[in-house]
């Protein structure tokens, strides 16, 4: 690609200020196969002057104009699907099929869903003799992760489009090529000059310089519950808007009626899903104590039978993790739960068998957990599963909701009213009962040290606008 060592910045591909490379590693063969640049203060000086001169005409743009610029960016999307999902495997690990069936379809979904939404969606009403009017609300800095790269992309550039904003996106430099190709699809559709940006590079050296820039109006990160706490000092001087999508460390409740051997397998998925690379994997599975020990054979039979290797083999689950510490971090988190006394049913430490090469995890259940526990506590990021078992429904729910983090919990149960009942008492921001098909319009955020406003469909467009009451427009 002819891009990889260039920024999109005011409709155009130009050089960085200062010529700096980063390495882009495949996890699979983890050597480097391409080259970007890394930004600097210049350079995001210089994309956020283009985006704060494009507001000016941007932001009186009609729905209906902002409406049919997000149709042609999904069209494009669409054309270029492949070769995004190839994009995909080839920088994060993710399996080609995953990349097509998961990743990139994502993307497409969010594409949709607000482009529904924003059909119907209103600007201004009138209360009384007020007019109430929701208007953009300025530039955006957009800073995104590696894991789920084009869900995070389009939940955060979509709606700053549909608002009205302009915005300058810092993509993970660890999986950059797939923001690269996405950047191409924005010139395009015909997005106005200014409107999208991007500048790739490290946090330090350019998203934290977005999030403490004074011509930011409003920042959207999504990433470590530890790099969100730098984004939102740095951007607390200028006072500017902060929406963040962070950590997690999900409960999965089994209640005493479930169907065990589906609850756990589907568990073992909602898991392992892109490795175990998710904020909202179902990581910690609380059992009845009576259906502990099945629910370990269960979930070590589930978690062996899953395919881990080269991502571009046909009938591959699992593909390497993302980086070596990425690696490094998942197994000293196995090795916490050996030393710490937790059951190792199945994995471990070290590679899968004939694996010799490349970032790859092995599938590991836990047993016998304790709340308290290392691995129980912290986000591991990897194929890992901790099962605790319970000795109430009452004391379940304590313990999921004893963590600093909020993103999201899961409940399983025949009982659809009891399973709401559960749901209901659950401190986090999505509540997913017995394991259903994702659904692109409901809201998705968290709560606690999980971050706060949220993504999806209309309810992300709220971050991207300010409220604004016009008192005595009627009279």
């Amino acid at each position: 690609m002819l891009n990889n060592l260039k920024f999109y910045i005011d409709g155009a591909w130009v050089d960085p200020v200062v010529p700096n490379t980063i390495q882009v590693i495949d996890p699979s063969t983890e050597e480097a196969f391409t080259e970007i640049s890394g930004g600097s203060a210049a350079d995001v000086d210089k994309a956020v002057a283009a985006a704060k001169a494009a507001f000016k005409t941007f932001s009186k743009t009609s729905k209906q104009y902002r409406l049919e610029l997000l149709k042609r960016c999904l069209e494009i999307y669409n054309r270029r699907y492949d070769y995004i999902a190839e994009a995909c495997t080839r920088e994060m690990g993710a399996p080609i099929g995953f990349s097509k069936e998961v990743q990139v379809f994502v993307g497409q979904g969010h594409f949709q869903a607000l482009i529904d939404k924003l059909e119907t969606f209103e600007f201004f009403e009138t209360r009384g003799t007020t007019r109430v009017v929701l208007e953009p609300i300025g530039v955006c800095g957009l800073i995104t992760p590696w894991n789920w790269p084009l869900n995070q992309i389009v939940c955060k550039v979509a709606p700053a489009l549909a608002a009205g904003c302009t915005m300058v996106l810092k993509p993970s430099e660890i999986a950059p090529l797939n923001a690269l190709i996405f950047a191409e699809i924005m010139h395009e559709a015909g997005v106005p000059k200014g409107v999208f940006n991007l500048v790739n590079g490290t946090g330090p050296e350019v998203g934290q310089k977005l999030a403490e820039h004074r011509d930011i109006d409003m920042m959207s990160f999504t990433g470590s519950t530890r790099a969100g706490i730098i984004v939102a000092k740095a951007a607390a001087d200028t006072v500017k808007r902060v929406a963040q999508e962070l950590g997690g460390k999900s409960a999965n409740i089994l209640l005493p009626d479930v169907d065990l051997d589906e609850a756990v397998r589907k568990g073992i998925g909602a898991c392992f899903i892109n490795s175990g690379q998710s904020c909202d994997a179902a990581t910690r599975m609380l059992v009845p104590r009576d259906l502990h020990d099945q629910a370990v054979a269960i979930a070590a039979d589930e978690a062996a039978a899953q395919v881990t290797g080269d991502p571009w083999a046909e009938g591959t689950n699992l593909g390497p993790l993302v980086s070596q510490m990425q690696w490094d971090k998942v197994q000293r988190l196995i090795k916490a739960g050996i030393d710490e006394g937790a059951t190792l049913a199945c994995g471990g430490l070290g590679r899968p068998a004939g694996l010799n090469k490349g970032y790859y995890a092995q599938p590991t259940v836990f047993g016998n957990v304790k709340p308290g526990m290392t691995i129980e506590r912290e986000e591991i990021f990897g194929p890992v599963l901790s099962i605790i078992p319970y000795d109430s429904v009452a004391q379940a729910i304590e313990i999921a909701n004893d963590t600093v983090y909020g993103l999201a919990a899961y409940v399983q149960s025949r009982d659809l009213l009891q399973a709401r009942a559960v749901a209901a008492e659950m401190r986090a921001g999505s509540v997913y009962v017995n394991y259903p098909d994702i659904d692109f319009t409901a809201p998705f955020g968290g709560y606690k040290q999980s971050g706060n406003g949220r993504e999806y469909a209309d309810f992300a467009l709220h971050d991207f606008l300010e409220i604004k009451g016009i008192v005595g427009y009627g009279n």
